[in-house]
């Protein structure tokens, strides 16, 4: 038997057999020490007419005296007739079988946080999407407690460097809050993300779509089609949110009118929405999919449009190419989100000469010039204002896709 120190395991030499070394201090314990370098303790100990091994653990992740203590443990358990050898490899086993079960497989998790968590939420199904999309898709059949830090950088920092720096700043939002509420149900001792800082600090949009651009964005609507060109020539002609006119409904629709109740917007207030003759042409033109919900804009009926991202790229790459054969040479144009198309109609309705409190009638949004007493007395919901505005915009859009919009005519002039 050797005098084992722990200077002397860690300097131990290797030979070219593999090494059993008994530790002198404690019986049954020893070091074992393989051809390639590779340090380990085991255990042995008599269970019954058995002699049994038993690995405790790598050196140096195991110290000795860590080593010793286990090794104690071990040689207890088996004075009182146990045999812990056997009851490590139970245990193993279950834990192998749970995890291939997928009892803790991220997916598996995911839709368990959807039911439970997400499903009591407003934004509870827009959040499900963004984690299946960039979560689930990256990491769907691994096991929770397989995830590192250095996982969730590396998602996110892939999010970030294909240009969605505020998407991969969403996810890791998400990310965290699905991880965190894992801690809560002691299925992870502790968050991967903890300590994990937004990849980039996020700056103010400012994305406006210029006239060309605009031009642009309706011929590739006009190329693209359906569903994904219908979408998009309602978003920038009513200037509502993305997930409003995504999951837009025939029952809405009246006439010239559309009406949201306060469970569809995003500020909880019933909003109506005039439509512009060309916003009713757009909806004339969308090839209807059969459905009991009444979908505008579906490929199944049974859902709304989903896919945001592709199908924005899809209207991007056909107004590149637009804009190439328009100028006769390749053309770059700076990234744009559907949001922006929201925050182009408001630009445009500025320009005019719609005044600010009308345009945010027609965006539903609340600020400080419909705060305080006005927000609480004035009841006046701006109809008529609205659909003029709306009107005198629609115009707007189509005089730029006919190449008639050499000078904004402002709505007051207009009418007079």
């Amino acid at each position: 038997m050797a005098k084992l120190t722990a200077t002397g395991v860690e300097k131990w030499k290797t030979t070219d057999k593999r090494q059993e070394v008994p530790d002198s201090l404690m019986t049954g314990l020893y070091l074992i020490v393989q051809p390639s370098g590779r340090k380990g303790w085991q255990v042995r100990y008599r269970f019954g007419k058995k002699h049994r091994r038993m690995t405790l653990g790598k050196f140096p992740l195991l110290s000795l005296a860590d080593a010793r203590a286990r090794a104690s443990e071990a040689l207890i358990a088996a004075q009182d007739g146990r045999d812990p050898a056997g009851e490590k490899e139970v245990e193993t086993k279950a834990r192998v079988e749970i995890e291939q079960s997928g009892r803790d497989k991220i997916k598996t998790l995911v839709d368990q946080f959807g039911k439970r968590h997400l499903s009591k939420l407003k934004t509870g199904e827009a959040v499900k999407r963004e984690i299946d999309r960039h979560v689930v898709a990256a990491w769907g059949e691994r096991d929770v407690h397989h995830i590192t830090k250095r996982d969730v950088i590396d998602l996110l920092e892939g999010i970030a460097d294909s240009g969605r720096v505020v998407t991969a700043n969403r996810v890791r939002a998400y990310l965290s809050k699905f991880l965190n509420w894992c801690v809560e149900r002691d299925i992870i001792d502790q968050s991967p993300a903890m300590g994990v800082k937004p990849v980039a600090k996020e700056k103010s949009r400012e994305r406006v779509l210029s006239d060309d651009e605009i031009r642009w964005l309706w011929l590739a609507c006009n190329r693209q089609g359906q569903p994904w060109g219908h979408l998009c020539k309602m978003l920038l002609l009513t200037g509502q949110r993305l997930g409003e006119v995504a999951k837009m409904t025939d029952y809405e629709v009246s006439g010239g009118l559309w009406h949201l109740d306060a469970d569809r917007t995003k500020n909880g207030r019933a909003h109506d929405v005039p439509l512009s003759e060309a916003a009713q042409d757009v909806l004339e033109s969308v090839k209807r999919i059969k459905g009991d919900a009444g979908y505008v804009f579906t490929t199944t009926g049974r859902s709304p449009l989903q896919g945001y991202h592709k199908g924005r790229n899809h209207i991007g790459e056909r107004m590149a190419e637009i804009a190439s054969e328009e100028l006769g040479e390749p053309v770059v144009i700076p990234h744009w989100t559907f949001h922006d198309l929201r925050r182009t109609a408001a630009t445009g309705m500025a320009r005019i000469g719609i005044p600010v409190r009308v345009t945010e009638a027609v965006l539903n949004h609340v600020s400080g010039t419909a705060g305080g007493i006005v927000s609480v007395y004035q009841r006046h919901d701006f109809a008529d204002e609205k659909r003029d505005a709306l009107d005198a915009w629609a115009r707007m859009v189509v005089d730029l896709v006919e190449g008639t919009a050499d000078n904004v005519v402002r709505i007051g002039e207009a009418r007079g």
